[in-house]
């Protein structure tokens, strides 16, 4: 079986969106941790479209702020025109939001698995790596590359265990007028650094800009869109996805909340070794505290039951989202705008702790 997964580099226009979205919205939590907002952005060529609505007492100039966000990831803000449409949140979500009952319906996921760190498919982690290593390149060779791309990693398994690397693929913007030959060897000598040399084999295939060139990038050569890179921002494709959008929304919003909440539940059970692959799914209905329902998947690798192991989670783990964000809140939200929300290098996402390994191990002896 082939496993794969992509990863786009931070200044690919859908992340650009997401970072947009995420910028703005870590400032207004600065000014005001009570913050309600949806935020959504489109980009095409210099236009730069931001759009949604947001309950605040902070006060903010988006159209700075997403100046301010265009220059972090290495582009000139003055090329842009930004037009800005915000509006206050619905006074109909407010009412159920005010009670503690969920910001939106909606179907969320999280998973873990054995076999990395941190407990995330090896595709994915694989390719996040590259797509940061890739970024460190376009940043140190302004001369040479743009900052647009993305990258792609196939991992070959035998029975769930990881053998080979079967192709890894980059597409990284470049500069008129840079010979293959030039750029070539400085994305091979990447790749080889960050992959192991364990799993890539003489049959490994290696394709870099596979069309022959790629220099009209970013939003020049593509629209961009908030929440149109769910999958690279998740588990690779590689667990299944309720659809709704992470950035921009504030933990009220359970597609972003209650999505890491499950990777915390997931992560905890797999780490306990109570399962060697775990995904929890959670549904919604606005306005309601409680979810209409919640379910396990284990793949037949539970030590226990599905229905006591989801017994259990009952016992440790509470669904209302204002009991969710009590738990795993967290602002500094546009740190996770370009390599992922889940099983991601930095250190202090509360949703990624392993603090619940002991009280699950102590009740799953009773089953």
């Amino acid at each position: 079986m082939i496993k794969k997964s992509e990863s786009v580099l931070k200044g690919h226009p859908d992340k650009i969106c997401d970072g947009v979205a995420d910028y703005i919205l870590t400032e207004l939590l600065k000014q005001d941790n009570d913050t309600r907002a949806g935020i959504e952005c489109l980009i095409k060529d210099e236009l730069l479209v931001i759009a949604g609505e947001v309950s605040t007492k902070a006060v903010v100039n988006y159209k700075e702020l997403a100046k301010a966000c265009l220059e972090d990831i290495g582009l000139n803000s003055n090329e842009f025109e930004i037009l800005e449409k915000i509006s206050v949140q619905s006074s109909d979500i407010a009412l159920g939001v005010d009670i503690g009952g969920a910001g939106d319906q909606g179907i969320m996921y999280g998973y873990a698995e054995k076999g990395t760190e941190k407990f995330m498919p090896l595709p994915i982690v694989l390719s996040r790596k590259l797509a940061v290593k890739l970024d460190e390149l376009n940043t140190r060779e302004t001369t040479l590359f743009g900052k647009d791309g993305k990258c792609q990693v196939s991992v070959k398994y035998d029975k769930d265990k990881p053998v080979a690397i079967t192709a890894v693929v980059v597409s990284l913007q470049t500069k008129p007028g840079i010979k293959r030959e030039i750029y070539e060897v400085l994305i091979l000598k990447v790749i080889k650094e960050t992959i192991s040399s364990e799993l890539i084999t003489s049959e490994t295939k290696i394709l870099i800009n596979p069309t022959g060139e790629f220099v009209k990038g970013g939003s020049y050569a593509d629209s961009g869109l908030t929440g149109r890179k769910l999958q690279c921002d998740s588990y690779g494709g590689l667990a299944l996805h309720g659809g709704g959008a992470l950035s921009g929304k504030d933990f009220s919003k359970v597609d972003r909340s209650a999505s890491y909440y499950a990777r915390y539940i997931a992560k905890n059970i797999v780490a306990a070794n109570l399962a060697d692959k775990c995904e929890i799914g959670i549904a919604y209905a606005i306005g309601i505290k409680e979810p209409v329902s919640v379910s396990i998947n284990t793949f037949g690798t539970g030590a226990i039951g599905e229905d006591s192991l989801l017994e259990i989670i009952h016992q440790v783990f509470n669904f209302e989202p204002r009991r969710i964000i009590e738990e795993i809140n967290y602002t500094d939200l546009y740190k996770l705008s370009t390599y992922g929300h889940v099983g991601v290098n930095i250190d202090e996402l509360p949703w990624e702790r392993l603090d619940k390994v002991e009280i699950l191990n102590r009740l799953a002896n009773d089953y």
